[in-house]
């Protein structure tokens, strides 16, 4: 069978392509011969070791996400599969990711000393401290050199001027980073003049920010009294100093937009709250009147001043029915009493004297016997009269007398 070269190639192609062994690869050698080509993004590169090497490729939508510079000289592992290059018929490596050479013994760390510190509760969101609102002193944890603390320089002083920054420098890489990381942490909260600390620095390889993966780090932020913005790398960099920190920043430029407050948006809240405030003293103050105006009615109604009206006009009325009663029982009394003298009159010696009979009286005194000779007085209706008793009979012989006639 005569086949093209073409057809072999793709043949050879498809071979390899569908090889499973040959996927998902991870290769680890030395980069050669490393090339960025310009217009299309793509790097070119040969990775090797001491015995062999291979011709690799990476396209620019994986290179575009790599989080360090390639160049020769730097070992690396390589996640990807092989392929062959038909029109050429080269026999390549498609690179996907690229990682410096050891980073996975370093991730394992991370993730170890992760759970460990999360266990331990280190990571508590609980125990999380407030950033101020208006800090007056920002302690800074950084290298003096690097371009974090001219960013968070910059920031701040142009949200808000009167703010301080108290910078304690640091190594922010090396093997001595994380002891001067945790020294320039102990200095910044022991001073009571700093109100919160940034720790941090600019983004690069997980090689290049370990120091703030180590451990000493992750426990001297859990330690600070002062509440502690971690701002480690890029937005994507995450690191333990991040976990532990009382707020993490993408960047140290977010750090001090967080920590800073702008002069604009504090005016603007004073204004809102001013606002605000005044709204509800407004609302406040028509509540009040309005129970005010609700008391004083109940006060005019059930108070002393009305019980007393009330007790006077009951008194009035009362003064009214006893002068009515009064008046009714005077009446009958007077009535009654009318009566009584008219029966007084009737009965009484005056009264009997008007009609014609007069009553006898010896030495001015009523008499109920009289003897002969007796000088006496008879009582008139128009006077008086003396005289003497000429005869007397008593009323027994005068009823005997009747009784003799009949």
């Amino acid at each position: 069978m005569v086949v093209s070269v073409s057809q072999l190639n793709e043949y050879v192609r498809r071979t390899l392509a569908s090889d499973p062994m040959l996927r998902g690869l991870s290769l680890r050698g030395e980069i050669s011969n490393f090339k960025r080509h310009t217009p299309s993004g793509h790097l070119y590169f040969s990775l090797k070791d001491e015995g062999a090497r291979i011709a690799c490729v990476m396209f620019r939508q994986h290179a575009f996400g790599l989080r360090m510079e390639p160049r020769d000289g730097m070992r690396v592992v390589l996640e990807g599969s092989v392929s062959l290059y038909a029109q050429t018929g080269q026999y390549q490596f498609y690179a996907e990711s690229m990682r410096r050479d050891g980073v996975g013994d370093l991730y394992l760390r991370f993730e170890q000393l992760k759970a460990t510190l999360e266990q331990e509760g280190l990571f508590d969101a609980s125990l999380k401290k407030p950033i101020p609102l208006l800090p007056r002193t920002v302690g800074v944890v950084t290298s003096a050199t690097g371009a974090a603390v001219r960013d968070i320089i910059s920031v701040a002083t142009r949200r808000n001027p009167g703010v301080h920054l108290l910078l304690c420098p640091a190594s922010v890489q090396g093997e001595a980073a994380a002891g001067e990381i945790v020294k320039a942490l102990r200095t910044l909260d022991a001073l009571p003049s700093v109100d919160v600390i940034i720790v941090g620095r600019g983004g690069g390889s997980l090689e290049e920010l370990w120091a703030f993966n180590e451990e000493a780090v992750a426990r001297a932020i859990f330690a600070c009294k002062k509440p502690v913005v971690s701002a480690v790398g890029h937005e994507t960099d995450f690191t333990i100093a991040d976990f532990v920190a009382d707020l993490r920043a993408p960047t140290p430029s977010a750090a001090a937009e967080r920590v800073v407050p702008s002069q604009e948006e504090l005016r603007a809240v004073l204004e809102g709250c001013a606002a605000l405030l005044e709204q509800r003293m407004d609302a406040r103050m028509q509540a009040l009147g309005a129970r005010l105006m609700h008391a004083r009615a109940v006060v005019q109604a059930y108070g002393p001043t009305r019980t007393l009206e009330r007790r006077r006009e009951q008194l009035l009325h009362m003064r009214t029915l006893l002068d009515a009663r009064m008046i009714r029982a005077l009446d009958a009394r007077a009535q009654a009493l009318q009566s009584v003298k008219g029966r007084l009159d009737a009965l009484s010696p005056k009264g009997v004297l008007s009609r014609g009979y007069a009553y006898v009286t010896l030495a001015e005194k009523p008499v109920r016997r009289l003897e002969r000779g007796d000088q006496i007085t008879l009582h008139l209706e128009a006077g008086q009269a003396r005289a003497e008793v000429k005869d007397w009979r008593d009323a027994h012989a005068c009823e005997e007398k009747g009784k003799a006639d009949v």
